[in-house]
């Protein structure tokens, strides 16, 4: 399913017993730098760490390091038509969630609008920042949950975009509180990967 170099597909439960299919989609420093980077000012981003958390209850996860400039809307399409080939394969869309954070955040939301299926789920983690005000036709589908760190300057609250769907399937936000601005969520800390997989247990039905 993925097409470049790095692709972690943790394959746990037994060879096709995947309680959900979750894709990660990692911010922009990875890009540049691989998948344990340091940030002069936000410290180590454990990519690897995060898909294993992320993996815990024995989803299947679907991840890679995007190319050096990667352009969002572009990646999201292929995220798109990975999720098309799994529901046509016959994987539930309830059971299908895109997280993306920061870079990896922006993905997600354009995988959204470009989806458009109310099903399938989608956590935008430090996602929305000054630039989803500037694409007004940014429309997201789907389940939504915004998780965003209170200290964050980048980015905040996702609220003003979800409502911009008011046939939105359902949306919810967590804004925790590190103190770690974004680099709360370069490790797989407990304050927020708990919660996001919380969230995607109760979008099974």
């Amino acid at each position: 399913m993925s097409r470049t170099a790095f692709l972690l597909c943790l394959l746990l439960l037994g060879e096709f017993a995947f309680a959900e299919t979750i894709f990660y989609l990692h911010g922009r420093i990875i890009e540049e730098e691989g998948p344990r980077p340091v940030h002069e000012r936000f410290g180590l981003y454990d990519y690897p760490a995060i898909v294993e958390a992320l993996a815990a209850d024995g989803d299947l996860i679907i991840s890679e390091v995007r190319e050096s400039g990667t352009k969002a809307h572009e990646y999201a399409q292929i995220v798109v038509d990975q999720i098309e080939e799994l529901i046509a394969k016959g994987d539930a869309p309830e059971s299908i969630t895109v997280v993306g954070f920061s870079k990896g955040g922006s993905i997600a939301i354009y995988a959204s609008m470009l989806l458009n299926h109310p099903d399938v789920n989608f956590v935008f983690i430090a996602a929305c920042a000054d630039w989803v005000s500037s694409y007004p036709e940014l429309i997201v589908s789907g389940n939504v949950f915004s998780i965003y760190e209170e200290s964050d300057t980048l980015a905040g609250s996702c609220v003003s975009l979800a409502k911009r769907n008011e046939e939105l399937s359902s949306f919810s936000e967590l804004a925790i509180s590190t103190g770690k601005e974004h680099g709360a969520f370069y490790l797989p800390a407990s304050e927020w990967v708990d919660p996001l997989l919380v969230w995607v247990r109760s979008r099974k039905r």
